[in-house]
């Protein structure tokens, strides 16, 4: 087993023994920010930004059309949710075998005062290599959590220090960039990869 591997079971681990605090954290913070997965809504859930990924690389929303889409937001100093979540990814797509290939998860960070491409790309080590990590401008970001409705806010901690309180969901997209449903932490492994697999099996 390698290193990596060992610390995907490691978050794991860790989600299984801390199951009620993480599943009371996941909730986001009021019905507001939260997505429905009706796709005919007049406000689309999903939109344009020009942020960079953790090699430095510009990436926009269009540079990821052609293959379904798993976005989550978080922030690297997190201590709980996103280290799990990503976790827990991380294992969907070990399941997944080869299909995994054709998904496309993102992380948005939203906390770009701290999260350089430098710090993502050593935060990422210890996950799927698949998993691209984004960052940029403050307005850059807060245009990719208005776009996908998602929330964040800063929260001083003390002593200069501070947290950021966001959207916790896994939102998922199809190969076109529409809407396609979330992915939830009560939800069960099984439930969740089915859904992957669902949405992997429709062609654009």
């Amino acid at each position: 087993m390698t290193l990596r591997t060992a610390r995907r079971w490691l978050w794991v681990a860790v989600a299984v023994a801390t199951g009620v605090f993480v599943g009371a954290a996941w909730t986001l913070p009021s019905s507001e920010h939260a997505p429905t997965a009706d796709t005919s809504s007049a406000t689309p859930i999903g939109g344009e930004f020009s942020l960079v990924d953790e090699d430095g690389k510009p990436r926009t929303w269009s540079d990821f059309r052609g293959g379904p889409v798993a976005v989550f937001f978080g922030f690297t100093h997190c201590p709980d949710i996103c280290p799990t979540t990503l976790g827990e990814l991380s294992v969907l797509l070990d399941a997944l075998g080869a299909q995994a290939d054709e998904l496309q998860v993102v992380l948005i960070s939203g906390d770009p005062e701290r999260d350089t491409p430098e710090v993502l790309n050593a935060y990422l080590q210890s996950f799927d290599p698949r998993i691209v990590g984004l960052t940029g401008p403050e307005a850059e970001v807060d245009r990719a959590f208005s776009a996908f409705k998602a929330y964040r806010r800063k929260v001083p901690t003390g002593g200069g220090d501070y947290t950021i309180d966001h959207s916790a969901g896994i939102y998922l997209y199809d190969r076109n960039g529409g809407f396609a449903g979330t992915l939830d932490i009560h939800e069960d492994m099984e439930v969740r990869r089915k859904k992957v697999e669902r949405l992997l099996s429709v062609e654009a």
